[in-house]
């Protein structure tokens, strides 16, 4: 561990559209931020091809590039943009610590985070290769259910998520598969009523996705009844895993409040936590939306939170 311990008004962790944009408000706002990036730099965007509904890009733009734009932002303004990952962390003291890479430690006033959630996944061999490359596979409908306007997709789940994501599909698309895995959906019945009465949702109850066909993209997903093993082929464009997200809060949970599945809980009307100068933004603490822009939103609200923290004890 190094001996030197550095000491800073506001440390942003992640790098997502909450970090860089809690970067840019607070480096306005003369707090010398410092953003570590983590393992997974720009966050779920660096595995989104095409983003159409972000305001300011009418022609759409590519999530890497989206999330590079954000960071030269952030840098403009003063933000020091670092590679790393929070290993460790302490609030249970008036002084916030936390270790990077299990080597450097820091002290900071204040700290945002915004570590963000990662998509559960199914484990079949092209899942992770199509995601990240715009073969057809996503976890999320909202973002990119538009470009399987009039073409038949599958989703993946069972419970109040996937119900959602499996009618705003079936609005777009000509045919929604909708695999179960038992004979029961563990959505709300209000939620379960929707895909029932929509005409062009096909529940497969007992069913599993069990391989991914295609080469440069999804062609057909290969299916199982889990209690006949008879196996079957959906020639479909799209495949949606809607199992759910978890949030990467893991080393906080020794000090801040989170909910069942581990998002931050945050108290009403702003992003502060249960320890006074720390604050929650993004993925992290939104199971609801989780969406670029509402993830930016936060983080502009955790920045402005932050910077009347500061302002109040005169650190600023």
């Amino acid at each position: 561990m190094s001996e030197a311990i550095e000491k800073v008004k506001c440390l942003i962790i992640g790098s997502g559209p909450a970090g860089y944009t809690a970067a840019v408000y607070a480096a306005r706002a003369n707090m010398n931020p410092i953003l570590y990036t983590g393992p997974e730099i720009g966050g779920q965007l660096m595995i989104t091809t095409d983003v159409e509904n972000y305001p300011g890009y009418p022609d759409g733009i590519m999530g890497p590039q989206m999330m590079d734009d954000f960071r030269k932002q952030a840098e403009r303004f003063g933000t020091d943009v670092r590679m790393g990952m929070v290993t460790k962390v302490d609030f249970s003291g008036d002084v916030h610590k936390v270790w990077v890479d299990e080597e450097i430690e820091i002290h900071a006033d204040t700290i945002i985070i915004s570590t963000g959630a990662s998509a559960k996944w199914l484990g079949l061999d092209k899942e992770d290769h199509f995601a990240r490359n715009g073969g057809g596979v996503s976890a999320c409908a909202v973002c990119d259910g538009f470009f399987y306007r009039g073409k038949e997709v599958v989703i993946v789940g069972a419970g109040d998520t996937a119900a959602e994501e499996a009618t705003y599909l079936s609005k777009l698309c000509s045919t929604v598969h909708m695999l179960v895995r038992r004979d029961e959906m563990r959505a709300s019945k209000i939620m379960q009523e929707r895909v029932m009465n929509a005409e062009n949702i096909k529940v497969y109850w007992n069913t599993e996705a069990r391989e991914i066909l295609g080469e440069e993209a999804v062609e057909g997903i290969v299916v199982e009844n889990n209690k006949t093993n008879a196996k079957q082929t959906l020639k479909v464009d799209g495949f949606f895993v809607a199992i759910g997200h978890k949030p990467n809060t893991d080393i906080f949970k020794d000090f801040l409040d989170t909910d069942e599945t581990g998002y931050i809980i945050t108290k009403p009307d702003s992003t502060h936590t249960n320890v006074a100068g720390v604050f929650a933004s993004g993925d992290a603490q939104d199971h609801v939306y989780r969406q670029a822009v509402t993830a930016a939103g936060t983080g502009c609200m955790a920045a402005l939170d932050a910077e009347r923290y500061l302002a109040a004890k005169g650190l600023i």
